[in-house]
């Protein structure tokens, strides 16, 4: 099967152009990414919405950018390792925690390997996951809310990583710097 089309604004169907404006605004340029989901106006609204939704989640952004990470580093994708290390970074993450995530080594701070651990345990149990695993996420200071807070960004991060297997979605020029390859 061949890559599907990054489209721009002048390609795009009608109904994917305000949101890929809406990028455009957010992020300086279209990322290939979305001017891949733009080919289907019903995926783009649905990852832009969702990962709206997670950004204003009770998760700080450190806390989700290592779920967005550990989800990305869970099912291999490239794209979406290399431009969350970006956002990481523009965000201030700790590069050393974005580091043991594309290393698949513990993050140092227990709290967030805590959290780590958890939203890797929910991925490998489709969310089926033991009442302790549940209470040592709880022991680590987190809520019954963060556990829901997290499954929307294994949502989000579900339709992207999963849009670019099926698309073979291109690394974007802003992301080649922090690229990353599967240790496998």
């Amino acid at each position: 099967m061949s890559a599907f089309p990054v489209l721009s604004l002048n390609s795009a169907p009608d109904a994917s152009k305000p949101m890929l404006e809406q990028t455009q605004q957010a992020f300086g340029f279209i990322p290939n990414l979305i001017g891949v989901m733009s080919n289907s106006p019903a995926i783009t609204e649905a990852y832009l919405t969702v990962a709206n939704i997670f950004s204003n989640s009770d998760l700080s952004p450190t806390e989700q950018q290592i779920v967005l990470l550990t989800v990305s580093h869970f099912n291999d994708c490239r794209y979406c390792m290399a431009a969350h290390t970006a956002i990481s970074s523009m965000q201030s993450v700790d590069m050393d925690v974005v580091q043991a995530i594309r290393d698949d080594l513990p993050i140092a701070d227990v709290k967030l390997q805590a959290l780590r651990q958890f939203t890797r345990l929910v991925l490998e149990n489709h969310g089926w996951l033991a009442d302790a695993d549940v209470q040592t996420f709880l022991d680590a200071g987190y809520q019954q809310s963060h556990i829901l807070d997290i499954l929307v960004g294994v949502a989000q991060k579900t339709l992207s990583n999963y849009t670019n297997h099926l698309a073979k979605t291109p690394l974007d020029d802003a992301f080649v710097e922090v690229k990353w390859q599967p240790n496998k």
